[in-house]
C-alpha cells in the first residue's frame, strides 16, 4: 500500500493519475494547502520542502517529495510507462524534463499573476501569458508528428497533461492548438486519468476546450 500526500493541484494528480495508471493500492490523504497542512510537522518529515506530493511506501519504508521523482519511482517499480535504458528512454526523460523545468514552472506563474493576483504586475502578465503561448506552441509542433509526447504513452505524458488541463486558468484556448487539443482529449478519455483527477476529491469537471 502507498499513501499519497496530494491536493487538487497539476503535481498532485501526476501521482494519482499515474497510481491509477499502474493499479497500485493507495490511499489518498489530503493536505490542504489553503488551511496550511503542508508545515504541519508530521508532513514535512515526509515532505521536507513543504510541497504535495508526497508518498509513503510501505513496501520498503521509503518517503518521497517532488511529482517527478515519484513518477520515476513508481515507474521503475512497476516496470511500467517508462522504456528500459536506451533512445526511448531518453526521449521519455527529455519530455520529463520539459514539463519540470519549462511547463510547470511557467504555467504555475501564469496561475499565480493572472488567475489569483490579476492586475499586480503587466510586467509579469505579458511575460508568462507570451510563455504560455510559446510552450503550447513547443507542444503543438511535437504532437504534429507524434501521438504522445515520446511516441508511446509515458510518464512524460501525465506529468504534462494535468498542467494543460488548467488551460482556463491560463486564459489559453486550446482550439487554437489543434494537436495539442487532440493528445490532451485522447488522454482525457483514460479511465485512469478520469479517476485520477478526482483525489483526494471530486471539485470540479475536468475542463473540456
Amino acid at each position: 500500500m502507498i499513501d499519497l500526500y496530494t491536493w487538487h493541484t497539476p503535481n498532485g494528480r501526476k501521482v494519482s493519475i499515474m497510481l491509477e495508471e499502474l493499479a497500485l493500492p493507495y490511499n489518498a490523504i489530503p493536505v490542504n494547502l489553503g488551511q496550511g497542512d503542508q508545515h504541519e510537522p508530521d508532513f514535512v518529515k515526509i515532505s521536507p520542502n513543504h510541497k504535495i506530493p508526497a508518498i509513503i511506501d510501505h513496501d520498503n519504508g521509503l518517503t518521497l517529495m517532488q511529482s517527478g521523482a515519484i513518477l520515476l519511482y513508481l515507474a521503475e517499480k512497476t516496470q511500467k510507462l517508462l522504456p528500459p535504458r536506451g533512445v526511448d528512454y531518453w526521449r521519455v526523460m527529455e519530455w520529463l524534463m520539459f514539463q519540470m523545468g519549462d511547463l510547470g514552472p511557467m504555467l504555475g506563474q501564469t496561475h499565480h499573476f493572472i488567475k489569483f493576483n490579476p492586475g499586480k504586475s503587466s510586467y509579469a502578465e505579458q511575460r508568462y501569458l507570451k510563455e504560455n503561448r510559446r510552450l503550447y506552441g513547443v507542444l503543438n509542433e511535437r504532437l504534429a508528428e507524434h501521438e504522445y509526447l515520446a511516441d508511446a504513452y509515458s510518464i512524460a505524458d501525465v506529468a504534462a497533461w494535468p498542467w494543460i488541463s488548467r488551460f482556463d486558468y491560463q486564459t489559453m484556448n486550446l482550439n487554437e492548438y489543434p494537436n495539442l487539443k487532440r493528445w490532451y482529449l485522447d488522454i482525457l478519455r483514460r479511465p485512469a486519468v478520469q479517476k485520477g483527477y478526482h483525489v483526494p476529491s471530486k471539485v470540479q469537471a475536468i475542463p473540456l476546450p
